[in-house]
């Protein structure tokens, strides 16, 4: 500050002979000291005030100026509530800590760790810091698991610090972050490599302090480098420039290398450059250093405070816009201020501690997050937050590793981790609770795949299992996924099904084995008397019946007036056409088709009957060669429509689902306790059937061969282990879930423990054979257009003869005088009679005609033949 206020008195250009006097007030932590410096100050007509050092005195100082219109700088006071709506007086240089706790937030995210402990000076500043940090970490889906308050800084004593150090080492957690300044944080990394804190697969990372006392002080003691081993910190990030270095350069002349030159120093500097700069626009806008006095502190003249002699800085609103206003380059770079008062573009340096300094493992800036690159090449680029642009150099960790560190163990409180298992009364092939010598052991299923997942982890997890339940019935798996979410077990192990309302208070793993409701029904054999019947539905042979009689009509017509065998009596042509339609089914019609339509639409009809007859042959055949059983429960939509009561078994989720989903009364619902009580119940009628988990059917159903699934499988849903939220171990536990699948253990543990010999003659539903009428619908389709096709075809035609032929037996004067009932009977009679006949009469009637004309039989005779031929080719087109 000093060297920044010789550099402005130097340069005539900036105050334009003036000279700006900065006065010196060293605290010396004392927030007490600090306030009476600056209110002795203010009473000699002050325009601004650099400082103070931390946000204690930032607060209070804040008011003050407030009142007194002086603007308050500070480049080290970076308390994140410190609000410009609150204090407009004050302005922070330098950026605060939001932006670093962004960083750190950001790191622990890439990094992939879930949760971290947070070491802190209880004071405004650091307390305020973490609070920001626990708000950045939320939003990445992370938290601070523990907060360990230190006495504010430097009054932390050794003993203060190893008894919060040894609460930390307690933990599950071992990411820490320390967010203090340099004397109690050197102490925190003391005591912690005294408790064996610095060694592999702990995490430190620590706030910009870190980064100050390494470039102020230089070389560090060996004591200091070494308990700072892999630690991870961030610095203001500076860009290099020739102002810089050039300064860096006269500053090793000032000090006389008493004190390494760090970031904050750098923001004194500008900090004080950009007041002058900001005082200079103020005379040049005409501005004068004229102050006020306060009314109301008149009364309070006098005495060793003299607080009525404080005044009223007239000008300060101006100087302050000025300051806002602010737009240069300094040794920090563009300084100029953001609409809610923050640093433009504000960047950290990360750095991580090796030897006895750091290596720098890239860069954090708000503009585009982690990158080895540096902000100024990424500001010529579009911003870019995705997970896929973040990036940092490999990092050498506390213990000298280059492995990323898990980042939490089991907690080391000597307890073991407490898993609740259930004390089931049935199937306790998944949950078995036996006891040998007088100590209880738990084996089955459920509990084999969990010690195997275990066994797979990288490290050891102690536990100690805990039976759930009262023995005399299956527990509530909603009460002991609640224990787990309450604390009160570590983990549950069991046959607990993964649905919505659990996974809102836990964390399951991947699901070890599939599992959704079925519906198991009694079921008897049918009568085979009628087993011929049961290939097709009714509506199937309805349908099918139907066309074997259309065909049989429709060939009936298209052949009638052609064909002798389709011509007789009514009650011979009805024969007819009821013996061609079923004799059609074994393709052993005797009638002969003349008609091109009638053996188009017969092809076509035989096609559909061998596709008909293959498959009534094939579907009977499995019925007849199996053993068919039945039942009136189909499936879960028959047994909701039927008011039948429903059985499910105690404990399971079943019962929600059946009233929360498909909203069955519970009067309907009847709780069953055991495989052998299922049995009863379905045998004596009790219950319609039982709706359960399809795991435990497939046991039921192993020893119970006179029940069978109805339907299919109406929910999917698989079993898994129940953690607290947001727990690693849950991860990790699915990871080895999906290892012991891909090596085949989980199928070896099914295999030893659910693993039963199927029924002798395991029943088949026959719905599943039957046909339904969706399943020819497109050949019935067909055969329909082609029918109706033909038909439209047909009468087009005797339609056409019909016109020809009637008006060469009708005169115009008979035709005009007849009713149309009488047209309508012509033309039945023309459609009735035989084609052959209607020539034969269309010959006489001609004949008779030319006789009467020209009375010259010869002539007739001639003109007869001739038109005879031109009829019979005019007939022969047609046809």
């Amino acid at each position: 500050m000093k060297a920044a206020e010789d550099d402005v008195n130097s340069d005539p250009s900036i105050l334009g002979g003036r000279k700006l006097s900065i006065l010196l007030h060293d605290s010396n932590f004392s927030g007490f000291l600090g306030i009476m410096g600056a209110l002795k100050y203010m009473e000699t007509d002050t325009v601004a005030i650099l400082g103070p050092q931390n946000a204690v005195m930032a607060h209070v100082l804040s008011h003050i100026a407030n009142e007194l219109h002086v603007p308050l700088l500070s480049f080290t006071a970076l308390d994140p509530t410190l609000s410009p709506l609150q204090y407009p007086y004050f302005i922070q240089t330098a950026p605060n800590d939001q932006f670093q706790m962004t960083a750190i937030a950001d790191m622990i995210s890439y990094f992939g760790w879930g949760e971290v402990v947070a070491v802190f000076s209880d004071d405004d500043q650091s307390r305020n810091g973490v609070i920001a940090l626990g708000d950045k970490l939320a939003e990445r889906r992370c938290k601070i698991s523990y907060k360990a308050a230190l006495p504010p800084d430097p009054t932390a004593t050794r003993r203060e610090v190893k008894d919060q150090l040894v609460k930390v080492r307690m933990m599950e957690a071992r990411v820490i972050v320390l967010h203090t300044f340099y004397k109690t944080g050197l102490l925190v990394f003391d005591e912690a490599q005294n408790l064996g804190m610095m060694e592999t697969g702990y995490v430190w990372i620590a706030t910009t302090w870190l980064s100050t006392v390494l470039d102020s002080t230089s070389p560090l003691s060996s004591k200091t480098a070494n308990s700072i081993q892999g630690v991870l910190t961030l610095s203001p990030h500076t860009p290099d420039s020739e102002s810089k270095r050039s300064f860096i350069s006269q500053w090793h002349n000032l000090s006389n290398g008493s004190i390494g030159l760090n970031p904050y120093g750098l923001y004194a500097y500008d900090t004080v450059r950009m007041l002058a700069r900001a005082i200079k626009l103020f005379f040049d806008q005409g501005g004068t250093m004229s102050f006020s006095n306060i009314t109301s502190l008149s009364q309070m003249r006098g005495g060793a405070l003299n607080l009525g002699a404080l005044s009223i800085f007239d000008g300060g609103k101006q100087l302050l816009n000025n300051i806002l206003q602010t737009n240069m380059t300094g040794l920090t770079g563009p300084i100029q201020f953001n609409s809610d008062r923050s640093p433009f573009r504000p960047a950290y340096d990360i750095l991580n501690m090796i030897g006895n300094g750091y290596r720098q493992i890239g860069y954090w800036s708000n503009y585009s997050g982690l990158s080895v690159v540096t902000p100024e090449i990424l500001y010529a680029r579009p911003p870019n937050r995705s997970i896929s642009s973040q990036q940092l150099d490999s990092v050498v960790w506390p213990g000298g590793t280059t492995k990323k560190p898990r980042g939490w163990v089991f907690p080391n409180n000597g307890k073991q981790l407490r898993i609740g298992v259930p004390n089931r009364v049935s199937y306790s092939n998944f949950v078995l609770l036996s006891s040998v010598n007088g100590t209880d052991k738990v084996q089955g299923y459920c509990v084999d795949v969990f010690l195997a997942a275990i066994n797979l982890l990288p490290y050891a997890v102690p536990h100690m299992f805990i039976p759930f339940g009262d023995g005399h019935k299956n527990p509530n798996f909603n009460e002991l996924v609640n224990m787990v979410a309450t604390n009160a077990f570590d983990a549950a192990v069991g046959d607990i099904a993964i649905v919505t309302n659990r996974t809102k208070s836990v964390d399951f793993t991947q699901p070890y084995i599939e599992s959704g409701l079925v519906v198991v029904a009694p079921i008897k054999k049918f009568s085979r008397a009628w087993a011929f019947l049961r290939p097709f539905t009714p509506w199937m042979w309805v349908v099918t019946a139907a066309f074997f009689l259309i065909v049989g009509t429709v060939v009936w017509i298209l052949e009638h007036r052609i064909n002798d065998d389709f011509r007789g009596p009514p009650k011979k042509q009805l024969v007819t056409i009821m013996w061609f339609s079923f004799s059609t089914m074994f393709f052993a019609h005797r009638e002969n088709t003349v008609s091109t339509l009638g053996r188009i639409v017969l092809i076509i009809w035989l096609f559909v009957v061998l596709i008909i007859n293959s498959s009534y042959t094939a579907s009977l055949t499995s019925i007849l060669t199996a053993q068919q059983l039945s039942s009136p429960i189909t499936g879960i939509d028959a047994l909701v429509t039927s008011n039948e009561p429903i059985g499910f078994q105690v404990g399971s989720f079943a019962e929600n689902y059946l009233t929360d989903e498909l909203n069955i009364p519970k009067s309907r619902l009847v709780a069953l306790g055991s495989p052998e009580e299922c049995a009863v119940a379905l045998e004596r009628g009790t219950v319609a059937a039982v709706v359960d988990e399809q795991p435990y059917m497939e046991l039921f159903l192993s020893d119970h061969c006179r029940f069978s699934v109805r339907g299919q499988e109406f929910t999917k849903s698989g079993w898994g282990f129940a953690f607290p939220r947001d727990s690693p171990l849950a991860v990790d536990m699915s990871t080895a879930i999906l290892s012991l699948s891909e090596n085949g253990e989980l199928q070896r543990i099914h295999n030893k423990w659910l693993s039963r010999k199927a029924c002798a003659s395991q029943p088949t539903d026959p719905v599943a054979d039957k046909f339904e009428l969706q399943s020819f619908l497109g050949l019935f389709l067909i055969c329909g257009i082609a029918f109706f096709l033909a038909l439209i075809v047909y009468f087009c035609l005797i339609m056409r003869q019909y016109a020809r032929h009637v008006p060469e037996e009708t005169d115009p004067s008979s035709r005009a005088g007849s009713s149309r009932s009488a047209r309508l009977q012509t033309f039945l009679s023309f459609a009735d009679e035989k084609e052959e006949v209607w020539k034969s009469k269309s010959k006489r009637k001609r004949k008779d005609m030319y006789n009467y004309g020209n009375g010259n039989e010869d002539e007739f005779r001639n003109s007869s033949r001739g038109t005879e031929a031109s009829w019979e080719r005019r007939e022969m087109h047609e046809i």
